[in-house]
């Protein structure tokens, strides 16, 4: 797919960096930012989406499930669903993505590898879905935490090595290990560990010598504690749950910026989904869900506090409150736990970028960069709830929306 060359206008930007008001234009040539300046140049198609109107870098999600189809029993879905089916499945999940403005999706667990034969098909197809950096499906203990989507590994170090390898060999661009039990799985517990880290340092060590970051799944303290340990690159969830509750321990937080291992937080909740459900909730379950989010505001509190490296993944296609689109949502939350707008806009998109290793080509508007963008009336970073006003999308320079 080729475009000509045109000249994207608005009235503000947000860089990735920082916020700047007044008119801008940024030039567009085979589908990367050729030139950024205030006016557009003369011979160039320009493309005026208003005074009113704020351009962003694509956002990026740093943990998605596209496999999962956001449905009252996902799990069943994808289980009994057959390829064909999961396929037309995970390409409506990635039409709703990117028509929210997200443009970039790192997907940590498919079934079998089915992300990577999409990631191929939305390259030649860039209007119909975010660029996917897949993980192929998530490595696991036998029986272990999502073992039905195809990644049950023996915890010994040869079979973690050939895991690593078979996913490198696949073209994956990212490593998944379970280090944690989780919620998804009948008989996997979030407190306990699934490898302990010398088997975690061997799938760190083999991806690292291959080229590939590690995400690790990491509910409980133990887990996160042998994640460090072991030098992954990213943590997802970093929930803190101990054998009482919820444990945001603080020395575990000082490791983490000290050896500048990211946490990929899983926020964001569709409200409408969210209100229906609470309807339809028990006092007790209602008490329940209060306790899981103040363990939660405690542990991302604590992460601000001592300067983490701090992503949103939605964990999209796990629930119905979770959509594909439910992104925007994670990153006003995420304002409520002690970032400011602009900080929460660079988590999502150059630190994001980084966090992906995608960073130079997405994350930021700056020349040589993919020409992925969202456009949003008003200014985001004096109110959040912009990023729900869509005014535009474009990936690799192609309208979406």
């Amino acid at each position: 797919m080729s475009v000509e060359a045109f000249a994207l206008v608005g009235g503000m930007v947000f860089d990735g960096n920082a916020f700047h008001e007044g008119p801008v234009s940024v030039v567009v040539r085979g589908g990367v930012i050729d030139e950024i300046g205030s006016t557009a140049p003369d011979g160039v198609r320009v493309v005026d989406l208003g005074e009113d109107a704020c351009l962003l870098p694509g956002l990026i999600d740093t943990h998605v499930h596209l496999v999962f189809d956001a449905g009252v029993d996902p799990v069943k879905s994808v289980c009994e669903a057959s390829e064909p089916e999961l396929l037309e499945s995970m390409r409506r999940a990635a039409r709703r993505a990117v028509h929210a403005g997200v443009t970039t999706i790192r997907d940590l667990g498919d079934r079998d590898y089915l992300s990577l034969g999409l990631r191929d098909e939305l390259a030649q197809d860039v209007v119909a879905g975010p660029e996917i950096l897949p993980a192929g499906p998530p490595i696991t203990t036998p029986g272990g935490h999502c073992f039905f989507l195809g990644g049950e590994t023996a915890p010994d170090a040869e079979s973690l090595i050939s895991a690593v390898r078979e996913r490198h060999s696949r073209g994956c661009s990212v490593i998944k290990v379970m280090a944690s039990g989780g919620n998804m799985t009948p008989g996997s517990l979030p407190t306990e560990p699934q490898f302990g880290r010398e088997l975690l340092k061997v799938v760190v060590d083999e991806a690292h010598r291959l080229g590939l970051p590690v995400a690790a799944h990491a509910h409980g303290v133990r887990s996160i504690d042998d994640a460090i340990a072991a030098g992954v690159d990213s943590i997802e969830h970093a929930s803190f749950v101990g054998e009482q509750g919820s444990d945001p321990q603080q020395g575990l937080m000082e490791a983490m910026a000290a050896r500048d291992v990211a946490v990929s937080a899983t926020l964001g909740f569709d409200p409408v989904a969210l209100a229906a459900m609470l309807e339809v909730m028990s006092p007790g379950q209602r008490e329940q869900l209060e306790a899981v989010r103040a363990a939660q505001d405690a542990a991302l509190q604590g992460l601000f506090k001592h300067g983490v490296k701090v992503s949103v993944g939605s964990d999209a296609g796990i629930a119905p409150l979770k959509p594909h689109d439910v992104l925007p949502h994670g990153l006003v939350e995420m304002a409520r736990h002690g970032w400011s707008p602009g900080e929460v806009l660079t988590a999502a998109t150059r630190d994001a970028a980084k966090l992906c290793g995608v960073e130079g080509r997405k994350g930021e508007l700056v020349t040589g960069a993919d020409a992925d963008f969202l456009v949003v009336r008003g200014n985001p970073v004096a109110d959040l709830e912009r990023l729900l006003d869509v005014r535009a999308v474009l990936r690799m320079g192609h309208r979406v929306r």
